[in-house]
């Protein structure tokens, strides 16, 4: 009987760490998938991120139901400081994205998708409930490469712009259909306690985990002021 409550109470103990580094482990690998792909030649243009309130990186996006193309995807949403998000990228908030037939298009393999929250009003939304994308918020595929420009007509028009990178290659997506939401159950793993996802970004409530050290450096090198109008 002993056994078995000093075994229950090692479980209880461990669980929640395990859990903890679940989420450390996919803020980290979000770091890196944010690291390689500002490091590709031709990625992001500088006058997109430059404009960007919020960046969400999900790592390895899973497709499943084959024949319906629908998918599923876990990751970090990481906003600039202040309610006019005009600071400095600030601690991640966990993400999930879920739907939509995207997989078809990508031949089933596992993706990395990167969007860019181009507006107040998308960062707003995506904090306080879920979205559809391309429906609750306009989204459009992202334009690629350093030389292109924010300045064209989908960009000014889209309040989402996503990308992805499967297979060594890297180009803009549409995501529409899918939805967004904010994962609170793994902020709780993350953070330890109870925390929204709102009180991350706009409350400052928490600090930002080592594991997010390398996602906020490499946004804070490539683009650390906010460009945008509004």
């Amino acid at each position: 009987m002993k056994r078995i409550c000093a075994a229950l109470m090692l479980l209880v103990i461990t669980l929640p760490v395990f859990a903890q580094k679940k989420e450390q482990d996919r803020v980290a690998n979000a770091g890196e998938v944010m690291k390689e792909i500002l490091n590709i030649p031709d990625d992001i243009p500088q006058s997109v991120i430059d404009k960007a309130d919020c960046v969400v990186v999900l790592p390895s996006v899973l497709k499943f139901a084959f024949g319906f193309g629908g998918s599923y995807g876990r990751g970090v949403m990481t906003c600039r400081g202040g309610e006019d998000f005009k600071g400095a990228w600030g601690a991640p908030t966990m993400m999930a994205l879920e739907g939509g037939s995207f997989g078809l298009q990508l031949g089933g393999q596992a993706t990395d998708f990167v969007l860019l929250l181009m507006s107040p009003r998308s960062a707003r939304s995506i904090l306080a409930s879920k979205v559809k994308i391309g429906g609750d918020v306009s989204a459009a595929a992202g334009p690629v490469g350093r030389n292109a420009s924010a300045e064209t007509d989908v960009a000014l028009r889209a309040e989402i712009l996503s990308y992805s990178r499967a297979r060594g290659l890297f180009a803009g997506i549409s995501l529409s259909g899918s939805t967004l939401r904010p994962d609170n159950n793994a902020n709780k793993k993350l953070y330890g306690r109870k925390i929204s996802a709102r009180d991350i970004v706009f409350n400052n409530q928490v600090t930002a985990p080592e594991s997010a050290r390398l996602l906020l450096s490499e946004l804070n090198k490539r683009s650390p002021t906010n460009k945008s109008n509004s």
